[in-house]
């Protein structure tokens, strides 16, 4: 684990050598804003469960946010998404309208999705489809965002830390007694260990699967005079949840940081944001207690933002850092259905396809095996890596487990390291190849979640070496 005392002694280190001699040639700039995103038009719909829901009232307002960087050299943009999950070809329309407007190159263009379960749907996953509309809003509001960040930019200085939330993570994977274990004819698995929320005191509970990650990394901007800019987080727990339309805890975060940490400047006030970090097998609950604690989306965004700004108060602050960003294009195998299960599954859906949608998990992944069958054998998908002074940040496009964050943070070159989640695209679970072995949930094969078996070490390794790239050789 990296402490928040090495973080200060490593970019101390910088101060001191290359980025004081390069300070006095360039400014560090940055600019954030955010944008409204709440549907328009109700009901919409919404994914994040195995069957669709339509929603006709707002919880509370679903935003864009984002923060442009720029040291002089290299212009990059951070953007989270209340979303919960976003297709490539959707991000990469807004990276393009945004790229023609800002001239910050697309591939220096960073854009993830919170992972709220509660945002209308802009994605097919499993039983739920599209909402058209939302799907042509959405991009634009992403540049518009990208946009006023960019215009918003002033001279400006940055420093980070790192905090720890340990109360409110724990794994929500559990190997359980043999046959014991949901299983999923037409999820591509058999003989599954492996339950997702076995529950309070289950007899049939033998231990958790993996790891949590309960670290929260804080990136800090502010103007020269000290009035904040940005404040930029991230947490390995997957959602609080939240009900109708909401950016669960993920919104309450930032109201709560941006309510401490006023700008001061009413025409660019102060843009927050927490990104879901490594959190594919973790959730709240943790299932070696003897009973449920309570806790929901405010508990959890109360005690995230109070262990952030613990870190924010040990920040140091430097007028200029070495910026760097690299992406990188993977084609990574699918898990594919055999003619057999495809044959089976169209037998099993023939009564009810043509007449209704899915009811139950059953019907939900035979469809899914038609529908898998019939796509591209690979998927191409964007990694990318980024280079703040010591601070290296991984973008991956899938559902992370913590163990695969936690290994990126231990096989990096930076001193310090955190992973975002469904960034620049959504494909899905990349369970480790001895995790897919134990089967359950997160392994069950569908269009949505469907990377071969050996991708997460695949992915890992192009993650590392593009953050050797992004490295590289301090300006």
């Amino acid at each position: 684990m990296i402490t928040s005392s090495r973080w200060l002694s490593s970019v101390a280190v910088i101060l001191f050598s290359a980025c004081a001699a390069q300070a006095a040639d360039n400014v560090f700039q940055a600019g954030a804003a955010r944008v409204d995103a709440t549907p328009q038009h109700l009901p919409a719909i919404v994914n994040g469960s195995m069957l669709e829901r339509l929603v006709e009232e707002v919880n509370d307002p679903l935003h864009v946010r984002a923060v442009v960087m720029d040291d002089g050299e290299t212009k990059i943009a951070m953007v989270l998404v209340d979303s919960c999950m976003m297709p490539r070809d959707l991000l990469d329309k807004a990276k393009a309208q945004a790229a023609a407007k800002t001239g910050i190159a697309a591939e220096n263009i960073l854009i993830s999705a919170t992972h709220c379960h509660s945002a209308p749907s802009v994605i097919a996953v499993l039983g739920t489809g599209v909402d058209a509309r939302y799907e042509a809003f959405l991009p634009g509001q992403i540049a518009k965002a990208i946009e006023q960040a960019n215009a918003n930019r002033q001279p400006a200085r940055i420093g980070f830390a790192m905090g720890r939330d340990e109360v409110n993570v724990a794994t929500r994977r559990w190997l359980m007694k043999e046959g014991v274990a949901p299983t999923n004819r037409f999820g591509g698995t058999k003989n599954d260990r492996a339950r997702m929320h076995p529950g309070y005191n289950n007899p049939d509970a033998i231990r958790e699967t993996g790891l949590e990650d309960p670290d929260i990394p804080v990136i800090s901007l502010q103007t020269l005079a000290g009035k904040q800019i940005a404040f930029m987080s991230a947490y390995s727990m997957h959602y609080a949840g939240a009900p109708n339309i909401s950016a669960d805890y993920f919104g309450l975060f930032a109201g709560i940081i941006e309510e401490q940490l006023p700008s001061g400047d009413e025409g660019r006030p102060t843009v927050a944001m927490i990104a879901n970090g490594t959190s594919g097998d973790t959730w709240l609950a943790d299932y070696k207690r003897n009973e449920r604690r309570k806790f929901d989306r405010f508990s959890v965004a109360e005690d995230v933002a109070a262990a952030a700004m613990k870190a924010y108060g040990t920040i140091e602050y430097h007028q200029w850092l070495p910026l760097s960003m690299k992406e990188k294009e993977l084609e990574v195998a699918v898990r594919f259905p055999t003619a057999e299960e495809v044959s089976a599954a169209q037998e099993f859906v023939s009564d009810w396809i043509s007449m209704r949608k899915p009811k139950t998990t059953e019907e939900v992944y035979a469809l899914e095996t038609i529908i898998l069958s019939k796509m591209p054998k690979t998927r191409n998908i964007t990694l990318q890596a980024i280079k703040i002074g010591t601070l290296g940040i991984g973008a991956i496009p899938n559902e992370v487990f913590a163990e695969t964050g936690l290994s990126i943070k231990k096989y990096s070159p930076f001193d310090a390291t955190y992973t975002i989640s469904l960034a620049n695209g959504a494909f899905g679970y990349i369970p480790p190849p001895e995790q897919h072995a134990l089967g359950g949930y997160t392994t069950w094969r569908a269009r949505s979640s469907c990377l071969g078996v050996y991708a997460e070490p695949l992915i890992k390794y192009e993650l590392l070496e593009l953050l050797e790239q992004a490295k590289g050789v301090d300006k």
